[in-house]
């Protein structure tokens, strides 16, 4: 082995064993914050953030399962994007509202959701591919036509599982947009003829002002605007992902940063 080779195994297992370290840091502090406020819930009796606490803690195991169960590993980086994105979604988000205190808060959470699941389908499907005993080989660009339409079946799972809880249960996971045009052929009375009311600055609700400054959309747009920024996420990690294939260029090399694999 040549010298310089010798320095870029070096260089890779110093590097591993930094994000090693800082993956072992971040999974005790996220868990410690969220044991606390597990037990703090209990103690107040606010049930519904002792199920959001636990939710947590069984999601922070999702990586573990994947190594034990289904022999797929993640890299360090992603892992660590994955317990973050699982204590900001359900912690930050949920518990310290930040949904509802930083308005982007929900919309990165969205994009970084489509990321990571293209990252996801992206390493599946490179797994099948690396497989002798799988006879499959597709191209860069089914790869990535694969891992766009998982991150996307992902994000419209997930709609679907707000729509639900929202029905079910009477949450409210699919946000409120306050607009103030409405677009309408109901409202007309008429077949193809579209009603237009521009202007919108208040709305009554069986003769009670709602105090808001327009018309009250439930959910669709939020849902729309989650699926779209999904979609970006997606787009953004393919395109990375297609010249990473094809030409395993610097400009794309952080992409093995998000690519799970398999334990021979």
């Amino acid at each position: 082995m040549r010298k310089s080779e010798g320095k870029t195994n070096k260089y890779f297992n110093l590097e591993e064993m930094r994000q090693h370290k800082v993956k072992a840091t971040v999974y005790i502090i996220i868990r410690v914050i969220t044991v606390a406020l597990l037990v703090l819930s209990i103690v107040r009796g606010h049930w519904e953030n002792v199920m959001t606490c636990v939710m947590s803690l069984i999601l922070l195991l999702i990586p573990l399962f994947l190594e034990k169960r289904l022999k797929v590993v993640l890299p360090s980086v992603l892992e660590i994007i994955v317990i973050t994105f699982v204590f900001a979604a359900n912690i930050m988000g949920e518990l310290g509202a930040f949904y509802e205190k930083i308005p982007l808060w929900d919309t990165a959470l969205h994009t970084m959701n489509g990321f990571i699941c293209a990252g996801v389908g992206f390493g599946l499907i490179d797994i099948l591919n690396r497989n002798d005993n799988v006879k499959i080989n597709l191209s860069p660009l089914f790869v990535c036509l694969f891992s766009f339409c998982f991150s996307m079946t992902a994000g419209t799972v997930w709609e679907f599982f707000e729509f639900g809880m929202d029905m079910l249960f009477g949450k409210d996971m699919q946000k409120d947009t306050v607009i103030t045009t409405i677009n309408s052929m109901l409202l007309s009375g008429q077949p193809n003829v579209i009603e237009h009311i521009n202007d919108i600055g208040q709305t009554l609700v069986d003769g009670k002002n709602l105090g808001i400054n327009g018309y009250l959309d439930i959910g669709l747009i939020d849902t729309m605007k989650d699926l779209l920024v999904n979609f970006v996420g997606a787009v953004v990690f393919n395109v990375a992902g297609f010249f990473y294939i094809k030409g395993r260029t610097r400009v794309a090399a952080f992409v093995k940063n998000f690519i799970p694999k398999h334990i021979d």
